[in-house]
């Protein structure tokens, strides 16, 4: 017997002109546990420690972390109303295109897959260099790329296949994070020898950049780059029960519980630091470089004990993909459907056993695959990442903010609703983009700049030329606003 919310959540997706074609099962818990899997401390925040250690030191970790919990709650929190009035798979796909028109809309749709695209290149990555030092595997590049491409196949293949084993797996990530991170805390505090409080205050910059407040700026690569992905939680609306009070609450809870628990973590690994120089220069046998963090453990808790937290943060960074995975395909899914990309006939298929859009699915894992291999660099194809995802963010903020201003009516379709503080919100969310996307194409990461620009240029061409002529938008804003 079918569900009475599940059925009312039927007949409002039919008020946007779609039929229920994926499988909606998820609660609030697991819409959450989607977005706070890809969030994942313990990819972004280990991942990045070396360089946002390299930028500003022990300072660094210090206010880094905290400053951009604080002002990514404001994006979340203007993204989280609008998932409130638009509780579709589109996610900001569909918000821009009801709040501005067809082409704010493609545009945001394929900043938001390109970031994807981006990041799961960064976190699959990351989770083999952890990978191969736990197997006594020389690091060395065509070992990577093997391992890469491994871990990218078994999260293809569960997405395709095991949508409810996924799920099960996503609620489990939440524990691994959480309680994986205070075994890690732990040990580290009682079991390691610590540098004093003081130490936490130290600015040292070991890249050489002058002067120290720019260094230091750039390190906020460290902690923004961990913060994205919360998306997921409105890409997963179709797939939620209740979704217009429980995937809003899926997107603020995950970036507050990871900024919480992230900053945990962080603190752990700076007090454990032996030298900043030992940190920054280890080695394996063979003379491959090893991430800080796996250093910094291994040097605080001995090789065996180092390797194992190793093991724990890898599992992390799977599940992190795994999830990655379910959020990107059902992004190209949504705009497939409405005919705004190449190939929409194919990728908006769903396969009626699984209930997953399966061509969307290895699409998105076949383009991660060539995304690292054109950036070559972690830091890079970071830094490309969280540009892409924030413009895409931010875009339908802009949107919703202006709408807002003019007085419109979509605020009032939101149960999840900040109110009259909304716009004040929404304009520091705007401010706080606006600053960290610039930072974040600086040098050293010059080329996930250019890449970005020739991204936009490549799109404005396509749009142009072919897109713009066949696209019209979600099938809904097309008639009248739900």
């Amino acid at each position: 017997m079918r569900h009475p919310q599940t059925e009312q959540d039927q007949a409002d997706l039919a008020r946007f002109g779609y039929a229920q074609e994926l499988f909606r099962g998820m609660g609030g818990f697991s819409n959450f546990a989607v977005s706070f899997s890809i969030i994942s401390i313990l990819t972004g925040a280990v991942t990045l420690f070396g360089y946002g250690l390299e930028m500003g030191g022990p300072l660094e970790m210090t206010l880094g972390w905290p400053l951009a919990t604080v002002f990514t709650l404001t994006v979340a929190a203007s993204m989280a109303e609008l998932c409130s009035a638009y509780p579709t798979s589109g996610g900001m796909y569909h918000w821009a295109a009801d709040l501005g028109g067809p082409a704010w809309g493609w545009f945001t749709a394929w900043l938001n897959i390109v970031g994807l695209v981006a990041a799961q290149a960064g976190i699959n990555y990351s989770c083999a260099q952890f990978v191969l030092p736990f197997l006594g595997v020389a690091s060395s590049y065509r070992n990577l790329m093997l391992m890469f491409g491994f871990i990218l196949l078994t999260q293809g293949a569960l997405n395709h296949w095991g949508v409810k084993l996924v799920a099960i797996l996503n609620d489990l990530s939440v524990t691994v994070h959480i309680v994986g991170v205070l075994v890690v805390v732990a040990a580290l505090l009682f079991l390691a020898p610590r540098q004093p409080v003081e130490f936490l205050a130290q600015a040292v910059n070991s890249n050489g950049r002058n002067p120290y407040w720019w260094a230091f700026v750039l390190g906020l690569l460290q902690a923004q780059w961990t913060y994205t992905g919360f998306d997921a939680s409105a890409h997963l609306a179709e797939e939620t029960e209740d979704p217009r009070r429980r995937a809003p609450w899926g997107i603020v809870l995950s970036v507050a519980v990871a900024g919480v628990v992230g900053y945990l973590l962080i603190l752990g690994l700076t007090l454990a630091i032996r030298t900043i120089p030992e940190a920054l220069g280890a080695k394996d046998g063979q003379g491959n470089a090893i991430p800080a963090a796996i250093a910094i453990l291994q040097q605080a808790l001995g090789a065996r004990a180092g390797n194992a937290m190793a093991a724990l943060a890898s599992v992390a960074m799977w599940f992190c993909g795994l999830s990655c995975v379910t959020s990107a395909s059902r992004g190209v899914y949504s705009l497939a459907r409405d005919h705004g990309t190449p190939f929409s006939e194919a990728l908006r298929w769903v396969s009626p056993r699984h209930g997953t859009p399966a061509p969307a699915i290895w699409l998105f894992v076949a383009t991660s695959f060539v995304a690292m291999i054109w950036t070559g660099a972690v830091p890079i194809v970071t830094s490309l990442s969280t540009v892409a995802l924030y413009a895409a963010y931010i875009i339908p903020v802009f949107l919703g903010w202006r709408a807002r201003r003019n007085g419109s009516h979509w605020p009032r379709q939101a149960p999840w609703s900040l109110g009259r503080h909304g716009g004040w919100v929404n304009m520091v969310a705007m401010a706080f983009t606006g600053f960290i996307c610039f930072v974040l194409v600086m040098p050293p990461n010059a080329l996930a700049g250019k890449t970005f620009l020739g991204l936009l240029a490549g799109l404005v061409v396509l749009y142009a030329a072919v897109a713009g002529r066949k696209y019209k938008g979600p099938q809904w804003s097309r008639e009248h606003q739900p």
